[in-house]
Order: structure tokens, then sequence, then C-alpha cells
């Protein structure tokens, strides 16, 4: 019965050469991930803290950042067609170490799903009203679940249609505000609020997505080649930088205000809302596929039962769409946030593993080559918890330069220490067996 529900979409195994897409049809995805409204709500912070020309270094310096993670991470989900839960255990973390990197991504993505229903629920009782909000908020969780629940091929085709529409609403709304300035003297004026530094203004541009090029395997597994990989990183990242970032910091300039929302809305009225519905749409599937994907690796690491990626997403859509509904969302937010300190150490290391200590590297190598995950994994690598935790805590509480780079830096340093001083061990094996299910369930 639970295979019958929604598409498994490879969740436990790799992702078959037949069932890969064109790097463009993974590119509209990227670039509706940070092209969604929360890139609009950066741009505005910057807007109001920066001059024109700082935030356009503020937001270049941050893509690049965000390029590299997102690059070198996907390589290795292209190469090896796996999740990123799943990928983690032969990347630093064995197999009970990537069931708690699956836990921390299920938990923090279903959180943001939330708070992103909750969002668009707003702007859909503004738009057509008739339901309450919390109405609204489990109508629009259970459509994007029911998106999601299709797969990889379902999200594409949504693609196709809600990144240019919002970007045609995005278009509409900026240029009812901008038209009514002048642009060269926006870009000249001195920045409406309290004033931000370049360097907090590179943190706020790398640390808005750092988990998202972190878990980048979970969307190049479906890319044919390195060379998709590369090129769909950066322009959908450049592109959704830039080109919604930088509007941001205009509009930001020409109201004088941080609020997006309410300058987005009071331009266009119906069509801003709009704007915000589709914004958040192409970003929400993105979190809830996501988070299935840890669910799935979590449980069948530690129940050892084979979960269907359809039935934890159907699980998670109607969980994240009731809590949005009923409002308590806001209160994990700084739970969230503690947990997006977590991941950026996760990119350091398994980099650092895949690329230079490579201790499980030539398992994933040989496996690749029949089309099949490698026969066993550690059970933990107590050298990597210990690293994690200490890039971890760095990233938190040390504040000095970029927090979350930081910690993936020093993650990726510490790993490869380990690594040359032989600390990097596995304690148990574990048998991958009875993860490997059928192609053909895919």
């Amino acid at each position: 019965m639970a295979s019958s529900v929604g598409v498994d979409d490879y969740a436990l195994t790799r992702v078959p050469d037949h069932a890969r897409y064109s790097w463009w049809s993974v590119a509209v995805q990227r670039f509706g991930q940070i092209s969604a409204l929360t890139q609009f709500l950066l741009g505005a912070a910057l807007g109001f803290g920066m001059s024109f020309w700082d935030a356009f270094l503020a937001l270049t310096l941050g893509a690049v950042i965000l390029e590299v993670v997102a690059i070198f991470v996907g390589i290795m989900g292209a190469r090896e067609g796996l999740s990123t839960s799943m990928l983690a255990r032969w990347t630093g973390f064995g197999r009970a170490g990537s069931a708690l990197i699956g836990l921390a991504i299920a938990i923090s993505l279903i959180g943001w799903f939330g708070i992103q229903s909750a969002v668009s629920a707003r702007g859909l009782v503004a738009l057509i009203g008739g339901l309450p909000e919390w109405a609204w908020a489990l109508v629009f969780g259970l459509l994007v679940t029911a998106i999601v629940l299709r797969g990889f091929r379902s999200m594409a085709w949504v693609a196709y249609v809600s990144v240019p529409a919002f970007l045609l609403l995005v278009g509409w709304s900026i240029g009812a505000e901008l038209t009514q300035h002048d642009i060269g003297a926006l870009m000249s004026s001195a920045p409406p609020g309290p004033q931000l530094s370049l360097l907090e203004g590179t943190t706020l541009v790398a640390g808005g997505f750092i988990t998202g090029s972190v878990i980048t395997p979970d969307m190049t597994r479906f890319n044919r080649t390195v060379g998709d990989v590369v090129k769909q990183t950066l322009v959908g990242i450049t592109l959704g930088e830039y080109v919604i970032g930088l509007a941001g910091v205009l509009l930001a300039h020409a109201a004088r205000s941080a609020d997006i929302t309410t300058i987005v809305t009071s331009s266009v009225g119906w069509v801003g809302i709009l704007v915000i519905v589709a914004g958040t749409l192409k970003i929400n599937d993105w979190n809830l596929y996501s988070s299935g994907l840890g669910l799935v690796n979590f449980v069948g690491t530690v129940f050892g039962k084979k979960l269907n990626r359809g039935v934890a997403t159907a699980v998670f859509g109607v969980i994240g769409s009731v809590l949005a509904a009923v409002g308590i969302l806001d209160q994990f937010t700084d739970f969230l946030t503690v947990l997006g300190v977590a991941f950026p150490p996760i990119g350091g290391i398994m980099v650092a593993e895949y690329f230079v200590v490579r201790r499980w590297r030539g398992e994933l190598d040989a496996s690749r080559a029949r089309g099949e995950i490698p026969a066993s994994s550690p059970d933990w690598v107590p050298a990597t918890l210990v690293i994690w935790l200490i890039s971890a805590l760095f990233g938190g509480f040390v504040e000095i330069g970029l927090p979350s780079i930081n910690s993936l830096v020093l993650a990726f340093a510490l790993y490869v220490l380990a690594g040359k001083l032989g600390l990097v061990r596995g304690v148990g094996t574990a048998s991958s067996t009875s993860d490997v299910v059928s192609a053909k369930t895919g």
C-alpha cells in the first residue's frame, strides 16, 4: 500500500542514468529556490542598511561563497546519484551519523515549510479572502504536498510555470514602484536605516542560503554531468542573488523601508500578493522534498524500516500544514536558527572526505560502476562527530568573520588534519543490504 503513495524517487538508491534530467530542468528549480520572497527580504535588509554598490559587493561575495559550496557538494551528488543524507554515510559520517543529518534536515526544513505556508496564507487572505488564515495555510500546504508526492518530475513542471510567472509579476511590481523614482539617484543614495558593514552584509547573504547549498545533492543527483552542476549553480545562484536581491535593495531605497511585503503589495495590490504566493510555492516544494528524504534515511537507519518517500512526504506535509494553521511555528524560529548553525560543518566534512581524505571513496567508486550503493558503511566515525560539534560551536559563538563560513572551513581543515593523522576511522560495520530497493520503485 505504501508503495502506491506518491513516487519514491530513488530515496535510498542511486538515481540511474535514464532518470536524469537536462541541466536546464534542474537549473530552473535551483533558480526557483533562490528567487523566492526570502531573497527579496534579504535584498531589502541590505538596501535598508547599505548603499547600492556596497550591497552589490555583499551580494557578490555571498554568491561566490554559496556557489563554491554548492558546486563541490553538487558534484558529489551528480557523480554518486545519492541524496545528501545517504551520501553522508560514505563521506565522513557513517550510517548513524547520516541518520542524525537526515533528522536535522527533516526537522529544519519542515519547520521552514510551515513558516512559508503561513506567509502564503496571509497573502491568500488578502488576495482572495473567503477562508480564514488557518484554512488557507492548510490549503496551500496540502497543495504543495500533492505536488511533491509526484516527485522531481512534477516539481520540474511546477517550476516551468511558477518561476516565469514569479519573474513577470516581480517585474510588474518593481516597475510600478521604481518608475516613480530616479534610478541613478537611488543607486547613489545613502542607506535609509542603520548602517550595515560589508562583513555583516556578506554574512546575511551567505547565511541566508548556506543550508540550501549544503543539501544540494538532493537536487543534483538528477543531473547528468559535472558540467551541468556547474552551469546550473552559476546561473541559478548568480541570477537569484543579483536579479531579486538587487531589486530588493532598490525597493528599500525607494520606499525608505525594509518591509518588502508592504512595498510590493502597496505598489500593485493583488499582483503583489501573487508575487508572494508564486515565490513561496517554488521554494516550499524543495523544503518538503528534502525533509522527506531526510526522514526516509533516518527511519531506515534507526528503525530498519523502508519508509516510502511518498509516505514521508505526506506525513510531513500534513504536519507542516497543521502547524502553520495553528500558528505555533513562530515559536520554532530560534530552534531552526540553531539547526542552521549545524549545517555548514556538514558540507565542509563531506567535501574534505570525498575530495581529499578519501577514506571511503574507493567503495563509492567501485559500487557506482555496478549501479549500486556500497555493500556496507561504518556505524560511527567518532572523529567526525567531534569535529562537527567543535565547528558548529565555533560558528555559533565566535563573532569574527562570517560565522557560517568559519564553521564550514574549520570543519574542512580539522577533518583533513584528522585524516592525515589517521584519526578518521569507522566504528562498527553496517550492512546496506536492507536499504537496497529496486530502481523500479523510483
